[in-house]
C-alpha cells in the first residue's frame, strides 16, 4: 500500500478534528525549527543554517533517527532548552488541533551529564517541563502531562535513577511510568520491581512492547509490568488469544504507522496490523511517535489510518474519540474532549463547521 493524501474534504475535517496524542517523545518532537534554534544557542555538530539543517534531518534509515535523536538530546544543556523544547512542541500539537498529549520524557539523558558535573539537576530538569508546559497550556490550550521512560539499553542503572526522579521529584503532570528504547536483549521482567514502585505511587503503567520483538514481549508487559496501554503492540497481531485478552481488558495499543514503517517493525503499510487490530475489537489509539524524525505528524497519521481502513469522517471521528477513552486524562476532560469532537463532527456533517 502506498500512502495517498486523503481528499480535500477528509483532510480538511482531519485537520480541523480535536485530537489525543498519547505516544509521543518530548525530544523526538522537536522540528527542525526548533533544532535549528538550539543549534544557534549551541554551535557545534548540528547545523543551524536551516539547508544544511534540512538535509541533516532527511530520514534516511533508523540508524540516522538514532543519530539525529541523539544529536537532539545533546543540544538541550540548560533548562532553558528544556523549557523552550517543551514549549515549542506545544505549539507545533496546537498547531494540528492537539487538545491533550501524553508526552514520554527521557530525564535520564538530560540528567545524567550532570552527574559527572556537567548538564542540568533533576531539579532544574522538573522546573524547566513544567514552566514549559504552564506556558503553553496559557497560550495555546493544548493540556500537556508527563510519563518519565526508562531508556532500557542503559539497563538496570536508568530504570533506579528514572524511577527515583518520578517518586522524589515529580513534576505535577506526571501520570506515567513507560519503559523504551532497544527491545531486543533488554527483557522487560528485570523492571518489574521498578513499576510495582511506579504503581504503588499512582503512576499508569505504559511501556513499549512488541514492537520489534514477539507477542511475548506484549505478555511480559502486561504481566509483570501491569500495563495499561502498550507502545505499538505491533507483534500482538501473531497471536489471537493475546489480542482477545487486550480487547476484553480494554487494554489499548498506542498505535504509530508511519514509525512501524520507517522502523523496520512492519515491512509496509500494507502488512501493518492495524486493521487486524481494529477487527478483534482492540482499543486503538493513533499517534505521531516522533512525528519530525520520520516526516509525519498526526494529522498525516490520521489521514494514514483513514485510508488503511477505509474511514470515512464518522469513522475518524469515532479514533479520536478511543484516543480519549485510552488516556489518562480526567474523567470531566474526557467528557469535554468527547462533546468536542461530537460537536464537530455534526457541523462538518451538517456543512456547518467553520
Amino acid at each position: 500500500m502506498t500512502f495517498a493524501e486523503p481528499s480535500g474534504r477528509l483532510h480538511d475535517f482531519i485537520a480541523g478534528l480535536p485530537k489525543v496524542e498519547l505516544h509521543v517523545h518530548h525530544v523526538g518532537s522537536a522540528s527542525p525549527r526548533i533544532v535549528q534554534q538550539l543549534a544557534e544557542r549551541h554551535p557545534g555538530t548540528v547545523p543551524s543554517d536551516p539547508d544544511q539543517l534540512r538535509a541533516f534531518y532527511e530520514f534516511r534509515d533508523f540508524a540516522h533517527f538514532i543519530e539525529v535523536y541523539l544529536a537532539v538530546v545533546d543540544l538541550l544543556k540548560e533548562p532553558e532548552d528544556i523549557r523552550m523544547l517543551t514549549y515549542e512542541v506545544a505549539r507545533d500539537l496546537a498547531r494540528q488541533n492537539v487538545r491533550y498529549a501524553e508526552l514520554t520524557c527521557t530525564p535520564y539523558t538530560s540528567v545524567l551529564p550532570h552527574e559527572a558535573g556537567r548538564g542540568m539537576s533533576i531539579e532544574d530538569y522538573t522546573d524547566a517541563i513544567e514552566e514549559g508546559r504552564v506556558a503553553a497550556e496559557a497560550e495555546f490550550g493544548v493540556v500537556l502531562r508527563w510519563i518519565y521512560d526508562i531508556p532500557g539499553e542503559s539497563g538496570i542503572p536508568a530504570a533506579d535513577e528514572t524511577l527515583r526522579f518520578a517518586l522524589d521529584y515529580p513534576p505535577v503532570a506526571l501520570v506515567g511510568f513507560g519503559l523504551g528504547g532497544p527491545e531486543i536483549g533488554v527483557p522487560r521482567p528485570q523492571f518489574q520491581r521498578h513499576f510495582e514502585a511506579a504503581r504503588a505511587a499512582g503512576l499508569h503503567s505504559v511501556p513499549h512492547a512488541g514492537e520489534t520483538t514477539g507477542p511475548e514481549t506484549v505478555w511480559d508487559a502486561i504481566r509483570l509490568l501491569g500495563a495499561e496501554r502498550i507502545g505499538h503492540g505491533t507483534t500482538a497481531a501473531q497471536d489471537p488469544v493475546l489480542l482477545e485478552y487486550l480487547a476484553a481488558h480494554r487494554i489499548p495499543l498506542e498505535v504509530c504507522p508511519t514509525s512501524n514503517v520507517a522502523t523496520g517493525a512492519v515491512e509496509s503499510l500494507a502488512a501493518h496490523p492495524l486493521r487486524a487490530f481494529r477487527d478483534a475489537g482492540v482499543l486503538l489509539s493513533i499517534n505521531s511517535d516522533d512525528p519530525p524524525m520520520f516526516d509525519t505528524d498526526l494529522n498525516r497519521e490520521y489521514a494514514v489510518a483513514a485510508e488503511m481502513l477505509h474511514l470515512d469522517e464518522r469513522g475518524v471521528a469515532d479514533l479520536a474519540i478511543a484516543g480519549v477513552d485510552a488516556s489518562f486524562a480526567p474523567d470531566e476532560l474526557k467528557a469535554n474532549l468527547r462533546a468536542e469532537i461530537d460537536g464537530w463532527t455534526t457541523a462538518w456533517l451538517a456543512g456547518e463547521a467553520d
